[in-house]
């Protein structure tokens, strides 16, 4: 039988469709089986909102439930001792080709349990959840083995049945290469990272295909055989490319329709033209810009010019993005990169739901999935304005506080 139908009343609605907040004024929102089935000015309801249960939200905003599209949040240990490092001169280069960097992860991952990963895991989602978030993509890449690969995605599953949240999952073998394979990258991407995607992908714990185009991991005509191998079983694919030099990796990411190419901060003007033309998304990350304390912007007025949605996210990860509010990446991808307030918040809604391939959230629209968030301020341009505060009233998901 169909869920009796409840009636959103005495707020206002940043509906996030089209361009702008897409603001409503007193508005109304009609949730029913998990739906939006309608929103809209609350003096224009339909008849169908006539039965429906009403909820009364006492003037406070709502908008949709934020989306997280890149994170590490799955890993084992901490590397705070290479952010000390980091503030005595030493650089991500330097540190990597150190052994440490994401090799440090690695070891620590591999040395985890499933349970330890899961337990360490959750009280990172439960932050990211406190605030809003009802979506949140998670990504393997410090296993670089078959077996904590796989155990890195297994947890990600986990998290979605422990949580009332989304996951969906990146295959992110091709993060960098393990000392076992040093020198050999080609042998590591066909000897281990193909096959171990389909293996993945058997059983079922792949979303989609991520990989580390960049001098200190990989090539693009080696990223170039794994998106072959991803397409071929039928998975979308997305890029880290461009954040530490220009190796052409988000045009070669806009080759293969990718739904995103992330970091993107020495992303040059072919590339963005090849984005816009496969409309593909940039998803900007501020944390690893701030905690690398990089002086090189993202082209952003050039990616707005070409049309190209641009996303935010916090590339939570242990090493440098220890960033755990999406909040506060609102805030940075306004002060670090001059998006506005709106394209701050359409960046952790519609086009972050759009850098995941998700097309039944991320608005207020009839027939999305009814995953809200509501906000005790006045106007949306303050999510993006406070730092180091959090005005979520309630989170709605699928019509159900």
């Amino acid at each position: 039988m169909p869920s009796k139908a409840t009636l959103l009343v005495n707020c206002r609605a940043a509906t996030m469709a089209g361009n702008g907040y897409g603001l409503i004024e007193d508005a109304a929102v009609l949730m029913q089986d998990g739906r939006i089935h309608w929103a809209g000015p609350r003096a224009g309801a339909p008849a169908a909102a006539r039965g429906a249960e009403p909820h009364d939200l006492g003037g406070r905003l709502v908008t949709p439930a934020l989306i997280d599209c890149h994170t590490h949040l799955v890993h084992g240990g901490n590397r705070a001792r290479e952010f000390e490092a980091r503030l005595r001169g030493a650089s991500y280069e330097d540190i990597a080709r150190a052994g440490g960097g994401i090799l440090a992860t690695v070891a620590a991952t591999r040395a985890a349990t499933e349970a330890d990963l899961l337990a360490a895991a959750l009280p990172r989602v439960d932050a990211l959840i406190a605030e809003g978030v009802a979506t949140i993509e998670i990504k393997s890449g410090y296993g670089l083995n078959a077996e904590t690969e796989l155990k890195m995605l297994r947890v990600a599953r986990q998290i979605a049945a422990a949580r009332p949240v989304t996951v969906r999952t990146s295959f992110l073998a091709a993060h960098a290469v393990p000392p076992e394979y040093a020198g050999r990258a080609d042998a590591y991407i066909d000897a281990l990272c193909i096959p171990t995607l389909r293996a993945a992908h058997a059983e079922g714990l792949v979303d989609a295909v991520d990989g580390f185009c960049e001098g200190i991991a990989f090539s693009p005509a080696q990223i170039d055989r794994l998106f072959t191998a991803a397409r071929g079983l039928g998975l979308p694919v997305k890029l880290h490319a461009e954040q530490l030099c220009d190796l052409g990796g988000a045009a070669l990411a806009a080759r293969h329709g990718a739904l995103s190419a992330d970091h993107l901060e020495w992303l040059d003007a072919a590339g963005v033209a090849a984005m816009a033309a496969a409309g593909t998304v940039a998803v900007l990350l501020p944390g690893a810009f701030y905690s690398l304390r990089e002086t090189r912007l993202p082209p952003v007025a050039a990616l707005r010019a070409a049309g190209v949605p641009m996303a935010l996210a916090t590339d939570l990860n242990p090493g440098t993005s220890p960033l755990n509010s999406l909040l506060l990446a609102m805030n940075m991808g306004c002060t670090l990169f001059r998006l506005t307030p709106d394209e701050a918040l359409a960046g952790t809604t519609r086009h972050a739901a759009a850098a995941l391939g998700l097309t039944d959230r991320g608005q207020i629209a009839p027939g999305l999935r009814a995953d809200l968030a509501v906000w005790s301020v006045n106007h949306p341009a303050e999510l993006a304005y406070r730092i180091g505060f959090n005005p979520l009233y309630a989170r709605i998901i699928e019509g159900e506080t």
